[in-house]
Protein backbone atom coordinates (compact mmCIF):
# COMPACT_ATOMS: atom_id res chain seq x y z
CA UNK A 1 0.00 0.00 0.00
CA UNK A 2 0.97 3.56 -0.79
CA UNK A 3 1.67 5.85 2.35
CA UNK A 4 0.22 9.46 1.79
CA UNK A 5 0.56 11.51 4.43
CA UNK A 6 -1.52 15.11 3.97
CA UNK A 7 -1.50 17.82 6.12
CA UNK A 8 -4.21 20.25 5.59
CA UNK A 9 -6.51 23.23 6.39
CA UNK A 10 -10.08 22.56 6.35
CA UNK A 11 -12.79 21.03 4.07
CA UNK A 12 -16.81 21.33 4.54
CA UNK A 13 -16.76 18.03 2.88
CA UNK A 14 -20.53 17.47 2.17
CA UNK A 15 -21.38 21.08 2.41
CA UNK A 16 -19.45 21.80 -0.76
CA UNK A 17 -19.90 21.11 -4.16
CA UNK A 18 -16.18 21.05 -4.91
CA UNK A 19 -13.98 18.19 -7.02
CA UNK A 20 -10.67 17.30 -8.25
CA UNK A 21 -11.78 18.50 -11.52
CA UNK A 22 -9.66 17.71 -15.20
CA UNK A 23 -10.13 20.30 -17.90
CA UNK A 24 -12.44 17.88 -19.62
CA UNK A 25 -13.98 16.05 -16.18
CA UNK A 26 -18.02 15.99 -15.82
CA UNK A 27 -20.92 13.46 -14.51
CA UNK A 28 -18.71 14.15 -11.23
CA UNK A 29 -20.24 11.50 -8.49
CA UNK A 30 -19.22 10.68 -5.06
CA UNK A 31 -18.76 7.58 -2.60
CA UNK A 32 -18.18 6.78 0.83
CA UNK A 33 -17.12 9.61 3.05
CA UNK A 34 -16.07 10.94 6.71
CA UNK A 35 -16.89 14.76 7.01
CA UNK A 36 -16.31 17.55 9.88
CA UNK A 37 -17.76 20.91 9.57
CA UNK A 38 -18.73 23.78 9.44
CA UNK A 39 -16.49 24.96 12.63
CA UNK A 40 -17.68 28.03 14.23
CA UNK A 41 -14.07 29.20 14.25
CA UNK A 42 -11.62 28.11 11.30
CA UNK A 43 -9.04 25.34 11.17
CA UNK A 44 -5.45 25.88 11.51
CA UNK A 45 -4.11 22.64 11.04
CA UNK A 46 -4.79 19.56 9.74
CA UNK A 47 -2.98 16.33 9.11
CA UNK A 48 -3.83 12.45 8.20
CA UNK A 49 -2.02 9.69 6.70
CA UNK A 50 -4.01 7.66 3.85
CA UNK A 51 -3.25 3.73 3.07
CA UNK A 52 -4.80 3.56 -0.35
CA UNK A 53 -4.82 0.06 -0.72
CA UNK A 54 -5.19 -1.25 -4.23
CA UNK A 55 -5.95 0.97 -7.44
CA UNK A 56 -9.41 0.43 -9.00
CA UNK A 57 -10.63 -2.00 -10.91
CA UNK A 58 -12.26 -1.01 -14.01
CA UNK A 59 -11.09 -0.14 -17.43
CA UNK A 60 -12.17 4.11 -17.65
CA UNK A 61 -10.75 7.30 -16.36
CA UNK A 62 -10.66 8.72 -13.14
CA UNK A 63 -11.05 8.01 -9.58
CA UNK A 64 -9.60 10.29 -7.21
CA UNK A 65 -9.26 9.81 -3.30
CA UNK A 66 -8.93 12.96 -1.29
CA UNK A 67 -9.03 14.17 2.04
CA UNK A 68 -9.73 18.48 2.06
CA UNK A 69 -10.93 21.53 3.50
CA UNK A 70 -13.56 23.77 2.63
CA UNK A 71 -12.79 27.49 3.41
CA UNK A 72 -15.12 30.85 4.42
CA UNK A 73 -14.24 31.60 0.84
CA UNK A 74 -15.94 28.98 -0.82
CA UNK A 75 -12.74 27.40 -2.26
CA UNK A 76 -10.97 23.66 -1.51
CA UNK A 77 -7.64 22.29 -0.42
CA UNK A 78 -7.12 19.00 -1.98
CA UNK A 79 -4.45 16.58 -1.56
CA UNK A 80 -5.50 14.44 -4.49
CA UNK A 81 -4.70 10.69 -5.43
CA UNK A 82 -5.63 10.03 -8.48
CA UNK A 83 -5.65 7.12 -10.29
CA UNK A 84 -6.62 7.32 -14.30
CA UNK A 85 -5.59 5.94 -17.72
CA UNK A 86 -5.59 9.78 -19.21
CA UNK A 87 -2.52 12.19 -19.44
CA UNK A 88 -2.51 12.81 -15.74
CA UNK A 89 -1.99 9.47 -15.46
CA UNK A 90 0.69 9.13 -17.62
CA UNK A 91 2.36 11.75 -15.82
CA UNK A 92 2.36 9.51 -12.76
CA UNK A 93 4.31 6.71 -14.95
CA UNK A 94 1.95 4.87 -16.43
CA UNK A 95 -1.36 3.41 -15.96
CA UNK A 96 -2.52 3.14 -12.27
CA UNK A 97 -5.32 1.11 -12.63
CA UNK A 98 -3.49 -1.37 -14.92
CA UNK A 99 -0.09 -1.52 -12.74
CA UNK A 100 -0.95 -1.01 -9.33
CA UNK A 101 0.41 2.70 -8.93
CA UNK A 102 -1.41 5.39 -7.66
CA UNK A 103 -0.29 9.30 -8.06
CA UNK A 104 -0.64 12.26 -5.61
CA UNK A 105 -0.55 16.22 -5.68
CA UNK A 106 -1.21 18.73 -3.25
CA UNK A 107 -3.68 20.80 -5.13
CA UNK A 108 -6.73 23.57 -4.82
CA UNK A 109 -9.98 24.25 -6.37
CA UNK A 110 -10.09 28.12 -6.57
CA UNK A 111 -12.93 29.82 -8.60
CA UNK A 112 -13.70 27.13 -10.31
CA UNK A 113 -9.78 26.57 -11.65
CA UNK A 114 -7.60 23.23 -10.17
CA UNK A 115 -4.54 24.62 -9.36
CA UNK A 116 -1.86 22.00 -8.81
CA UNK A 117 1.45 21.23 -7.33
CA UNK A 118 3.80 18.86 -9.20
CA UNK A 119 2.53 15.27 -9.39
CA UNK A 120 4.22 12.37 -8.11
CA UNK A 121 3.82 8.53 -8.52
CA UNK A 122 4.03 7.54 -5.09
CA UNK A 123 2.86 10.30 -2.36
CA UNK A 124 2.24 11.96 0.93
CA UNK A 125 0.66 15.97 1.96
CA UNK A 126 1.36 18.22 4.69
CA UNK A 127 -0.72 22.05 4.77
CA UNK A 128 -0.77 24.62 7.60
CA UNK A 129 -2.59 28.15 7.61
CA UNK A 130 -0.55 30.63 7.49
CA UNK A 131 -2.38 33.31 10.00
CA UNK A 132 0.19 36.27 9.24
CA UNK A 133 -0.17 36.02 5.20
CA UNK A 134 -3.46 34.36 4.74
CA UNK A 135 -1.73 31.67 3.23
CA UNK A 136 -2.49 28.08 3.05
CA UNK A 137 0.52 25.85 2.57
CA UNK A 138 0.04 22.77 1.47
CA UNK A 139 3.04 19.82 1.70
CA UNK A 140 2.90 16.40 -0.40
CA UNK A 141 5.26 13.67 0.96
CA UNK A 142 5.74 10.05 0.19
CA UNK A 143 7.82 8.43 3.21
CA UNK A 144 8.65 11.52 4.76
CA UNK A 145 10.62 13.23 0.87
CA UNK A 146 8.38 16.40 0.06
CA UNK A 147 7.29 15.31 -3.75
CA UNK A 148 4.34 18.37 -4.01
CA UNK A 149 4.04 21.67 -2.52
CA UNK A 150 0.97 24.38 -3.16
CA UNK A 151 1.06 28.09 -1.08
CA UNK A 152 -2.78 29.19 -1.93
CA UNK A 153 -4.84 32.26 -0.58
CA UNK A 154 -7.86 30.12 0.19
CA UNK A 155 -9.27 31.74 2.54
CA UNK A 156 -9.88 30.20 6.54
CA UNK A 157 -10.70 26.43 6.46
CA UNK A 158 -13.88 25.77 8.13
CA UNK A 159 -14.19 21.73 7.97
CA UNK A 160 -12.53 18.88 7.13
CA UNK A 161 -13.36 15.43 5.10
CA UNK A 162 -12.42 12.94 2.98
CA UNK A 163 -13.98 11.69 -0.56
CA UNK A 164 -13.86 9.56 -3.19
CA UNK A 165 -14.41 10.68 -6.30
CA UNK A 166 -15.29 9.58 -9.89
CA UNK A 167 -15.32 11.46 -12.65
CA UNK A 168 -16.35 11.15 -16.91
CA UNK A 169 -17.12 7.00 -17.58
CA UNK A 170 -15.35 5.85 -14.50
CA UNK A 171 -17.09 2.22 -13.38
CA UNK A 172 -15.52 -0.11 -10.81
CA UNK A 173 -14.59 -1.00 -7.22
CA UNK A 174 -12.86 1.77 -4.62
CA UNK A 175 -11.54 -0.54 -2.35
CA UNK A 176 -11.52 -0.33 1.42
CA UNK A 177 -8.68 1.99 2.66
CA UNK A 178 -7.73 3.70 5.50
CA UNK A 179 -6.60 7.61 6.89
CA UNK A 180 -4.46 6.87 10.30
CA UNK A 181 -3.68 9.80 12.75
CA UNK A 182 -5.75 12.25 11.40
CA UNK A 183 -5.71 15.55 13.76
CA UNK A 184 -7.70 18.91 13.52
CA UNK A 185 -6.58 21.86 15.30
CA UNK A 186 -8.54 25.17 15.30
CA UNK A 187 -7.54 28.55 16.06
CA UNK A 188 -10.24 28.86 19.20
CA UNK A 189 -12.27 26.13 21.13
CA UNK A 190 -15.63 24.89 19.26
CA UNK A 191 -18.09 22.42 21.81
CA UNK A 192 -20.10 22.11 18.59
CA UNK A 193 -17.34 20.96 16.11
CA UNK A 194 -17.65 17.20 17.13
CA UNK A 195 -20.82 17.24 16.55
CA UNK A 196 -20.89 18.09 12.88
CA UNK A 197 -19.51 14.80 11.92
CA UNK A 198 -20.82 12.60 9.28
CA UNK A 199 -19.73 9.05 8.87
CA UNK A 200 -21.24 7.71 4.96
CA UNK A 201 -20.04 3.96 4.57
CA UNK A 202 -16.91 4.82 7.40
CA UNK A 203 -15.59 4.62 10.72
CA UNK A 204 -13.75 5.98 13.09
CA UNK A 205 -14.09 7.39 16.43
CA UNK A 206 -13.37 11.22 17.09
CA UNK A 207 -11.82 12.66 20.23
CA UNK A 208 -11.00 15.58 21.85
CA UNK A 209 -9.88 17.37 25.27
CA UNK A 210 -10.45 20.64 24.75
CA UNK A 211 -12.67 21.23 21.72
CA UNK A 212 -9.41 22.43 20.02
CA UNK A 213 -7.37 19.84 18.70
CA UNK A 214 -9.78 16.72 17.44
CA UNK A 215 -7.98 13.06 16.64
CA UNK A 216 -8.87 10.03 15.33
CA UNK A 217 -6.65 7.10 15.22
CA UNK A 218 -7.81 5.69 11.82
CA UNK A 219 -10.95 6.45 9.68
CA UNK A 220 -11.91 2.90 7.65
CA UNK A 221 -13.62 4.09 4.25
CA UNK A 222 -15.67 0.89 3.54
CA UNK A 223 -15.47 -0.79 -0.30
CA UNK A 224 -17.47 1.31 -3.00
CA UNK A 225 -18.79 0.11 -6.08
CA UNK A 226 -19.46 3.09 -8.93
CA UNK A 227 -21.83 2.16 -11.48
CA UNK A 228 -21.27 2.92 -15.31
CA UNK A 229 -21.91 6.44 -15.73
CA UNK A 230 -25.20 7.65 -17.11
Amino acid sequence: MLNRNFLLGVLAAAATGAFAQDSGSENIRFGNAFSLGATNSYIIEAETTLYTGKTQSGDTPRLALWPGMGTDQGQLIQAIVLGSTDAQGAQCGGKPHVNGQWCAFASALQNGVQLQGNTFAVNSNQDKYDQASGNTIQTVSVEGKTVSTLTTKSGKAIGFGTAEEAQNKFKGVVYEHSYVNTTVVLAAADPQFASTLVKNGATGNLVTKDNKTFKVDKITIAQYSFPASV
